[in-house]
């Protein structure tokens, strides 16, 4: 593939140097991000469909299994410890913040180690008027439109199998959104300095599924070790877990869901800076 057919802006100048910045043609801001964004769009082309059977089934699959199968069992018992609601009602909020953290990381890993060691379409795109940090904004716009896709594919699910109790859970999407993102700016910083890949099986395993499993989804934080409740809350996706949980229920308060939003922005923001210092360095070589 061509430099001037892989790169989303064209071929307005050859690769810059950090001293001249790729400054030749970009507009301000993110505008000329929106060129990586849809060079991203026309290549999901492809492969649209089967993401959108994924992202229906396995909401169905996760609920009713859970929610509902497992749910029977826990309801069967008492739902004291869950705030008096049933046992897919307390899941389902938990599993649309997961499912935010499940495509941030997919989509910032392969996809971004990918462009830069296989299909060098990173290379091709600063090869043309756009910067390493349209390109890092471009993807970000992706994964952006991924989350919401996803996620409120999930809340339309839970939505019709009950699992949703309150109209103020229209507010989980962009929380759920936000949670993805609080994942995917730093890990976009990160893949794109990789070398190899396999230290992304190490994310997933010892990063991925332990935060699925303990950070609130299936049960309440509260029913960890002393010890280990702490680290739990210190996690973005709780935060997540426990704001889309709060939205679902319509038990929000403004207090507690401003520190929730503060927390997933801080992290956010703090990967956004890391990736525009990343991509600079790993694409101006």
């Amino acid at each position: 593939m061509s430099a001037d057919a892989a790169a989303p802006g064209g071929n307005g100048r050859g690769a810059g140097g950090p001293g001249a910045g790729g400054l030749a043609g970009p507009g301000p801001g993110w505008s000329m991000a929106l060129r990586e964004f849809r060079f991203w769009l026309t290549d999901y082309r492809r492969t649209w469909r089967g993401s959108i059977y994924s992202g229906v089934l396995n909401p169905v699959l996760f609920l009713g299994a859970l929610g509902l199968g497992l749910g029977s069992l826990v309801n069967h018992h008492g739902s004291a410890r869950l705030g008096g609601v049933s046992y897919l009602v307390f899941l389902a909020p938990g599993l649309l913040a997961a499912t935010a953290m499940q495509t941030a990381m997919g989509e910032s890993t392969f996809p971004v180690f990918g462009s830069v060691k296989w299909n060098k379409t990173y290379q091709a795109a600063v090869a043309s008027p756009l910067r390493p940090r349209d390109v890092f904004h471009g993807h970000l716009l992706f994964v952006t439109f991924r989350l919401t896709m996803n996620c409120t594919l999930f809340l339309a699910v839970a939505a019709i199998l009950g699992g949703i109790r309150s109209g103020w859970a229209l507010l989980a999407l962009p929380v759920a959104v936000l949670t993805g993102l609080a994942f995917a700016t730093p890990l976009e910083a990160w893949a794109v300095t990789r070398s190899r890949e396999t230290s992304f099986s190490l994310i997933f395993r010892f990063g991925m599924i332990p935060l699925f499993l303990f950070s609130g989804i299936f049960y309440p934080v509260g029913q960890l070790p002393a010890w280990l409740q702490p680290v739990a809350y210190a996690t973005p996706l709780w935060h997540g877990v426990a704001l889309c949980r709060d939205l679902t229920l319509g038990s929000a308060q403004p207090g507690s869901a401003l520190l929730h939003v503060a927390y997933l922005a801080a992290v956010a923001v703090a990967g956004l800076a890391a990736g525009q210092r990343s991509y600079r360095r790993r694409l101006y070589v």
